[in-house]
This record gives C-alpha cells, sequence and structure tokens, in this order.
C-alpha cells in the first residue's frame, strides 16, 4: 500500500474521534491522508489534531482564496487515489445522493474521478429511515463502497445498526479498495452498448422496443469498476451514467454504429443494445398527418445495420465480441444460431417473455454460450450479472478461460 495516498472527509458525529485512530491506522500501512474537515466535523475534533496526524494542512473552507489558489477543490478532490467519509453522516450521503454542492466537503465529492468509501455513522432510527436506505441504494448503484455501520450501543444510548466501523475495520476496506485500483481489467478497453434506437417515422413518431438500458449500464459499470477504460455507447435512456465510464448517446441504429466504429480499436465489446432491426425507408420532414387517404397508410421498411456482425466482421474486430441475444421463445437454440451467424465469440442469451420482467425489470436470467458450452446462470440483479460478466472477461483475456 506504500505510496497511496486518501482523501479523507471527516463530517459531523460523535463517531469523529475515531476518524483520528483511522489516520493512525493508515499510516501504518503506508497510506498518506489529506482531510477536510466539515464544519459540524470540526465542533467534535481540531483541525490541530488532524493537521498533527496527517501532517498535512487540513481543508476546510470552499471560498478561502489561498486554498483555491494552491490547490483548488477539483485538484484537491482529484488527487488522492480514494475519497473516504468517515463519519459518513445522513446529511453528507444525502448531499451525493441529490448532487448538492454547498461546501467544500459535497463539492469535492461531486467533482471527484476517484472510488468514494462511506463509513455511516448515526442513530438507528435515521440509519433506518426510507429517506436514507433510498440514498444508500441510489449511492450503491453509482458505484460507492459501504463499510458499516455496525449494530451496537450509541451515544444516546439507543441500540442497532449505526456505529461507525472500527478504524481497523475501515482501514482494511479502504486497502481492498485501493488494492482493486488497478483492477482485473487494467489496461483493457472495453465498448458497451446499451438501451434502444430510435428509428423515425417523422419529426414526432419512431420505432422503438422496451429495452430499459439497466443490462448494459450495469455490464459498463462492472467493466469500469474492473479496471477497464470503458466507453457506453446509449441509445435513448433514463439512466444515470456509471461513474468512470465515457458515455456516446445517439439515437438511431445508424448513429450507434458510427459510435462504435470511433471508439475501435478496443480489445472487448459487448453489445446489449436491442437495436431496431428494421427501420422506415423514409423519414418524413414533417408530421404526417392523419386523413381518410392516410388512415390505413403502408410502413415501407429496410434493414438497419447489423452492428454485432458488422465489428464481429470488421478490421478492427476486439479480441472478444460479445453479443445478446433477447429471444421470448426456444431461448439457447436461437442463441447458439446467432453465435454462428454473426461471427460474435459469445452470446448472453436471455428469455425476455413479459411474464419474465426482464425488460424494464432489475433481474435477470441469462445463459453464456460459447462456441463450446452453454452456462446457465440463476436468476441474479442485473448488476451481479455485469460483474460476474466482467469476471469472465478478465479470466478469458488472461487466458483462464475459453
Amino acid at each position: 500500500m506504500r505510496g497511496n495516498s486518501v482523501l479523507l472527509i471527516i463530517g459531523g458525529g460523535i463517531a469523529a474521534y475515531k476518524s483520528l485512530e483511522l489516520v493512525r491506522r493508515l499510516k501504518e500501512r503506508g497510506i498518506s491522508s489529506r482531510a477536510i474537515l466539515t464544519a459540524a466535523g470540526s465542533q467534535f475534533v481540531t483541525p490541530l489534531s488532524v493537521s498533527a496526524l496527517t501532517g498535512e494542512k487540513v481543508f476546510e473552507d470552499l471560498f478561502s482564496l489561498t486554498d483555491e489558489a494552491e490547490m483548488g477543490h477539483i485538484q484537491l478532490s482529484r488527487s488522492a487515489d480514494l475519497v473516504v467519509v468517515a463519519p459518513a453522516t445522513a446529511d453528507l450521503m444525502a448531499k451525493l445522493a441529490h448532487g448538492h454542492a454547498n461546501d467544500l466537503a459535497s463539492t469535492a465529492l461531486l467533482a471527484t474521478d476517484k472510488r468514494v468509501l462511506m463509513a455511516p455513522a448515526m442513530n438507528v432510527r435515521m440509519w433506518n429511515h426510507p429517506a436514507t436506505q433510498r440514498n444508500v441504494k441510489t449511492l450503491k448503484n453509482d458505484g460507492v463502497i459501504f463499510v458499516g455501520p455496525n449494530d451496537g450501543e450509541m451515544a444516546c444510548g439507543e441500540f442497532g445498526p449505526g456505529r461507525m466501523a472500527e478504524p481497523d475495520e475501515i482501514a482494511d476496506a479502504v486497502e481492498r479498495a485501493l488494492s482493486e485500483k488497478g483492477g482485473a481489467l487494467s489496461g483493457v478497453k472495453a465498448l458497451v452498448t446499451a438501451g434502444p434506437t430510435q428509428e423515425p417515422l417523422d419529426p414526432v413518431r419512431f420505432i422503438s422496443n422496451h429495452s430499459s438500458g439497466k443490462q448494459g449500464y450495469a455490464i459498463a459499470r462492472a467493466l469500469a469498476e474492473a479496471g477497464a477504460e470503458t466507453t457506453l455507447v446509449s441509445g435513448p435512456v433514463e439512466l444515470v451514467p456509471p461513474a468512470r465510464v465515457k458515455l456516446l448517446k445517439v439515437q438511431s441504429a445508424r448513429e450507434m454504429l458510427a459510435a462504435c466504429e470511433s471508439v475501435l480499436p478496443v480489445d472487448v465489446a459487448v453489445f446489449t443494445a436491442a437495436v431496431a432491426d428494421w427501420r422506415p425507408e423514409i423519414a418524413a420532414n414533417s408530421k404526417i398527418k392523419k386523413t381518410d387517404e392516410t388512415s390505413s397508410r403502408a410502413l415501407n421498411l429496410i434493414h438497419n445495420p447489423d452492428i454485432l456482425a458488422t465489428i464481429s466482421r470488421g478490421k478492427k474486430r476486439p479480441q472478444l465480441v460479445i453479443g445478446f441475444a433477447a429471444e421470448t421463445d426456444d431461448v439457447i437454440a436461437h442463441a447458439k444460431a446467432k453465435l454462428v451467424k454473426k461471427g460474435c465469440d459469445w452470446i448472453v442469451a436471455n428469455d425476455v417473455s413479459p411474464h419474465t420482467g426482464v425488460m424494464g425489470g432489475d433481474r435477470n436470467t441469462v445463459h453464456l454460450i460459447t462456441a463450446k458450452a452453454v452456462e446457465s446462470w440463476p436468476e441474479l440483479d442485473k448488476r451481479e450479472v455485469g460483474t460476474r460478466l466482467a469476471e469472465r472477461v478478465a479470466q478469458t483475456l488472461h487466458g483462464q478461460a475459453a
């Protein structure tokens, strides 16, 4: 761990005293610290005590012109290898979950391009409150790592979850996060497509499908967390892009193909997007009006470009090309045929019949199909599918699996 550094954000709470011991524990492991002390945190520990232990100036004021000239909140938020919030109060978590930035700590959290680890500390009822739990879920979906809280007696006399994890526990979590900094896919370039495409009929109408993009976004997040330099080419969806992922927004299949080709070369490409197979031969320049003459208007469709096949057989073909097959019947048989037809290495097949709830849902049941085998996975959260797929990608690129 020697040579690594963390930016420690100390929130307001009686557990702030543990942050001083955390600095000592990190230093013993060769990890240096620089600290931001919130106004509330300074009610429990002093800037002098924090500075004495870190050996660095303590930052408190967003609007200090000297600090901005010397460091700046942008550089401060990105100069460390990891951002640690301990104690992470309900207020700090809510600010990050909702994108608020009204002080140095919250601004640094929004401005950082590094992973964030939070050690929550609060009253048990505050921790169990639905608002706090919603914020925790949002932050986890955004890639924030959590350690604790633990069960125990509070300073207020109540008992339950809410005690901040002990300094050694937090230090262990910091080490794990820093050890993943390179990641199994460090140095790998990845391309992921996600969501539907929209093929315009006229300026206000289009052909599309029910894809939510959730699985593709989860895979992009997992690849990035494993260290891959990841680009996500996304059709129109209402999702927050994963941290550390470059997002390219497109609308039509032709735009998606062009965006994918602009990203090449990459080492691995995962095509989860539900690309429309057809588009109107002619898209009207103005809204098509419904009249007696056009009430039964014929719609001439032509094939869209086959993105998966084009990339699989192109001159800049990635080392590993993975397609998705969303089927409503004979899932594995259709996926095997698609594997051969498209020329890709793997197909991830799933049943998207209406009763499965996969389209738009948070869970998925998939089959990983290669030229050698069919591997059926249990029903998993889409994030878990993404993590498992990223692990298989890493194993394959490192020659440990076929």
